[in-house]
């Protein structure tokens, strides 16, 4: 009997010494038979590359859009958010290490179909449904195939990633995504290479082809670890680039490290420093930049680049005051902020559900 969570994919090549190479990733994995791709669920086997977590989940969640993060789009709604298991990163400092970096099978409890999610996500009233905890680049196919079956109920579909893949891939992917939270491990190679096992310029150019070549909307987070990459010079350039490269107008999170993983030696991020970095990237020009897992009111609001009005008042991730029309224009002076915003307010707050028992139902 086959195996109902494992299916042949395409983006991969022969080569002359008998491997196959994935082609989803820059990590270009080259392949014997019946091994795996350091992301783990991508292998070879019947001469062929296949994905082998299809319709596999590492659990479900309700969580407040804000949390992905993502604060210029469908503001206070609900989003349905899992992930599977394995990353095609190797980052150190992994905030989600217990999935992104499992090798049990074991880790993906929940089985379910696309119909199955985009059915539960409608019973719970969820405006959009996002692949997280793990980067759904490595298991795409599945996350474009949930992302259709939302689509048909109008669910939007989310991305959280770090934007590490390939050009070919990566087209067909965002063909059906809605929007994206970008993870910007940090603005330097030498960061990227021993950090991450990864290389920057690969995920600048999924920024830059996401923000002009496609409609998906389009969020950044730089979370900042010290030491390693909260310089202001780094912070700065970082900053400059994307004011020239993505515009000022793109949401830029900066959010703080706390000890993980392999990284379990370092201090948190005192708030100070995403203060600082909020600072320097407000004097890039940058419009909306916000930070993360610290309470900070001014980190937290959105303000309108029109009149300066506060438009979005938050704590943690509940809307407090909102002073927004319908389609995203300022009350006070009539600015269309840029998002994606499509009627009132939503009022999820701060909740998080679980949904690993709701989930084994469908």
């Amino acid at each position: 009997m086959s195996d109902p969570f494992t299916i042949p994919t395409r983006h991969w090549h022969r080569l002359d010494d008998g491997r196959i190479q994935c082609d989803v990733c820059p990590r270009a994995c080259r392949l014997n038979e019946g091994q795996r791709g350091l992301c783990f669920v991508r292998g070879r086997a019947d001469d062929r590359i296949q994905l082998t977590s299809y319709g596999r989940s590492s659990g479900f969640c309700v969580d407040p859009v804000e949390k992905k993060p993502l604060n210029h789009f469908l503001p206070g709604s609900a989003v349905l958010s899992f992930g599977t298991a394995g990353c095609n990163l190797a980052c150190k400092f992994c905030q989600n290490w217990d999935i992104s970096k499992s090798r049990e099978t074991d880790t993906l409890a929940s089985a379910a179909t696309p119909a199955d999610i985009a059915r539960t996500a409608a019973e719970l009233g969820c405006r959009s449904v996002a692949f997280t905890y793990n980067d759904p680049t490595i298991f795409w196919e599945f996350a474009a195939d949930v992302a259709d079956a939302c689509h048909d109920r109008g669910i939007r579909a989310i991305a959280v990633t770090a934007g590490y893949m390939c050009p070919a891939p990566r087209a067909e992917f965002y063909r059906h995504i809605d929007a994206a939270n970008v993870d910007l491990k940090a603005f330097s190679e030498d960061f990227y290479r021993k950090v991450c096992a990864g290389h920057l310029a690969d995920v600048l150019d999924t920024l830059v082809y996401l923000r002009h070549e496609t409609d998906v909307w389009l969020e950044v987070t730089t979370l900042l670890i010290p030491g390693r990459n909260d310089g202001d010079e780094e912070i700065g350039a970082e900053c400059a680039w994307i004011a020239e490269h993505l515009g000022v107008d793109v949401p830029l999170h900066f959010t703080a490290f706390h000890p993980d993983y392999k990284m379990t030696d370092t201090s948190p991020t005192p708030p100070q420093t995403l203060a600082r970095a909020r600072r320097i990237a407000l004097g890039e020009g940058l419009r909306f930049v916000y930070t993360g897992n610290v309470h900070d009111p001014d980190g937290d609001t959105t303000s309108c680049p029109g009149c300066g009005s506060a438009v979005i008042v938050r704590d943690w991730y509940a809307i407090s005051a909102y002073a927004l029309t319908d389609d995203g224009c300022c009350r006070t002076c009539g600015l269309r902020l840029s998002g994606v915003y499509d009627g009132p307010v939503g009022h999820w707050g701060r909740r998080r559900l679980p949904l690993l028992a709701h989930l084994s139902r469908v």
